[in-house]
């Protein structure tokens, strides 16, 4: 019988400020539709409160073309290391996955940020492929939003 439990680890550089990557994610979820309109429809606080551990959020989204919905909750922040973990706790994502988490995580290296994408799944059966696209939707979201940043941010 095949394992059905898998890890997806990308990376990306980012050009933009990772502080400001990190607190996106933290605590203004809901702005990122703003930053990535063909990716986000909207991010709506469902319980809770924004940047809270424990706090609920839905995600309106569109992936492979079709619109989707993810309800999340906030399952750990760590500021020192600049990470967020969501568990997906209800919608589409689980109709094809028992678990899903997604952790993204802000690392500076000198000059550059690096941003690192980990899912952390258990498919519902072998027939389920491996995330790989959502993994290709959130790295297209990161992109968005590192473009908006850049081009909205001041000029010296």
């Amino acid at each position: 019988m095949a394992d059905l439990s898998g890890t997806l680890v990308k990376q990306v550089t980012i050009k933009s400020d990772g502080d400001v990557f990190h607190e996106i994610f933290r605590q203004r979820p809901h702005h990122i539709s703003e930053m990535s309109p063909n990716h986000i429809k909207c991010v709506d606080l469902h319980e809770g409160e924004w940047g809270v551990v424990g706090s609920t959020i839905v995600w309106d989204f569109f992936h492979d073309g079709k619109p989707k919905v993810a309800k999340e909750v906030i399952e750990a922040i760590d500021e020192e290391k600049r990470l967020v973990c969501f568990k997906v706790i209800g919608g589409d994502i689980l109709e094809a996955y028992k678990t899903f988490v997604a952790t993204v995580h802000v690392e500076t290296h000198g000059e550059e940020n690096v941003v690192t994408w980990t899912f952390h799944y258990e498919k519902l059966n072998e027939n389920i492929e491996d995330p790989h696209s959502l993994m290709d939707f959130v790295l297209n979201v990161t992109k968005d939003i590192e473009n908006h940043h850049l081009t909205t941010a001041p000029t010296n």
